[in-house]
């Protein structure tokens, strides 16, 4: 359906209920079309539980602690290479 911006102003609430519908709504100005009203789905998708089941594997020491050496990286107290910057003074 083609509409005028006119029209298209006028009656937004009827045009939004067609479009809801499943309709495409074109609004033209001058006989040239400018904009296309199209329904957004707003509904998910429903996603089957288990969907990914076996295309990874969690390791049996995915809780352990971190080796020290990692542990000090993480925190920053490792190698100097993972050592923050020191910090400019400001003259």
């Amino acid at each position: 359906m083609e509409v005028n911006i006119h029209e298209a102003k006028t009656h937004l609430s009827r045009l939004l209920q067609r479009v809801a519908g499943g309709e495409e709504i074109i609004i033209s100005r001058s006989g040239k079309p400018v904009a296309r009203l199209v329904s957004i789905n707003v509904t998910p998708k429903e996603r089957p539980l288990g969907m990914d089941q076996g295309l990874y594997h969690v390791p049996e020491d995915f809780n352990a602690p971190l080796p020290a050496d990692l542990l000090a990286a993480f925190e920053g107290s490792g190698s100097p290479a993972v050592r923050k910057p020191a910090r400019r003074r400001r003259p």
